[in-house]
């Protein structure tokens, strides 16, 4: 691993956007008013209050922005909590980036893509499904299928409806877990909207989302005809200390921090427990 990687950088919190009433995206740039640093698409970081701790989190902005790098964070802990109390113009520190990932540049390049993400686990996707966006000539089609328990709770959402909704060859699917007032969209679970979609089986699949989530929609997905060859997922939520020190991300034989956190399905002898 490069030294640098390892040493905390100060970053300066530009802008905070509410995005769900427990999600938060921080924009960070350098003393320097520039980027941290470069990532590849699924890398994350640790962000750092310090006297009060750190925590891995995925870099949920496109390596193609080359002003800043955003985070989007949910508020559940202690340094979630702070995080979500500081104000713009206040400072973090940011190492990184640690981890794999998505193959944008090889296994993807060419492909036509499905993206399916519930909750916050479209954060790590959003740094993908804009690097496409941003690069359109080298994919094929894209189509999004995203849900959440509630509108409210759709991260992104108006870049969603105000930009991914308005590019050609991108399809969007949006759906929430229960009917309310003001919603006339979908309504109901991401694996099962899967399989109403029934996508293309020469789609390859990228996902992200609660571990109940991800094992319906997999095995959904295999019902339908895909292989596990053809899914691939981002497991960040595992990570602790990011290099492979701790032991506390192990799957099997893997650690996600040294061989993750983007897996393709076929290289993991097992899933976790909770899954």
């Amino acid at each position: 691993m490069d030294r640098e990687t390892l040493i905390p950088q100060v970053g300066v919190v530009t802008d905070i956007r509410q995005d769900t009433p427990d999600v938060k995206t921080f924009r960070v740039v350098g003393l320097d008013g520039k980027k941290l640093f470069e990532h590849i698409p699924g890398q994350c970081a640790m962000v750092s209050v310090p006297g009060v701790g750190e925590g891995m989190f995925s870099i949920t902005s496109s390596p193609t922005n080359e002003a800043y790098m955003e985070f989007s964070i949910k508020k559940c802990g202690c340094l979630t909590s702070w995080l979500h109390m500081i104000e713009p113009d206040q400072q973090v520190t940011v190492r990184g980036p640690y981890g794999n990932g998505f193959p944008v540049e090889s296994a993807l390049k060419g492909k036509d893509l499905l993206f399916i993400a519930g909750g916050i686990g479209l954060a790590p996707l959003r740094s993908v499904i804009n690097y496409v966006r941003d690069k359109r000539e080298n994919y094929g089609k894209v189509q999004i299928v995203y849900g959440s328990r509630s509108k409210e709770d759709l991260v992104d959402y108006q870049e969603i409806i105000n930009e991914w909704m308005k590019d050609d060859g991108v399809e969007v699917f949006l759906t929430i877990d229960r009917e309310q007032e003001g919603w006339d969209g979908h309504v109901g679970f991401v694996p099962n909207y899967v399989k109403e979609l029934n996508p293309d089986l020469g789609l390859t699949v990228l996902m992200c989302g609660p571990p109940i989530m991800i094992k319906f929609t997999l095995a959904g997905l295999k019902e339908l005809g895909f292989k596990e060859t053809q899914v691939y997922t981002t497991m960040e939520l595992r990570m602790k200390c990011g290099v492979g020190k701790c032991g506390r991300c192990n799957i099997g034989n893997k650690y996600v921090c040294k061989d993750g956190p983007v897996f393709r399905f076929d290289q993991l002898d097992e899933l976790p427990s909770e899954y």
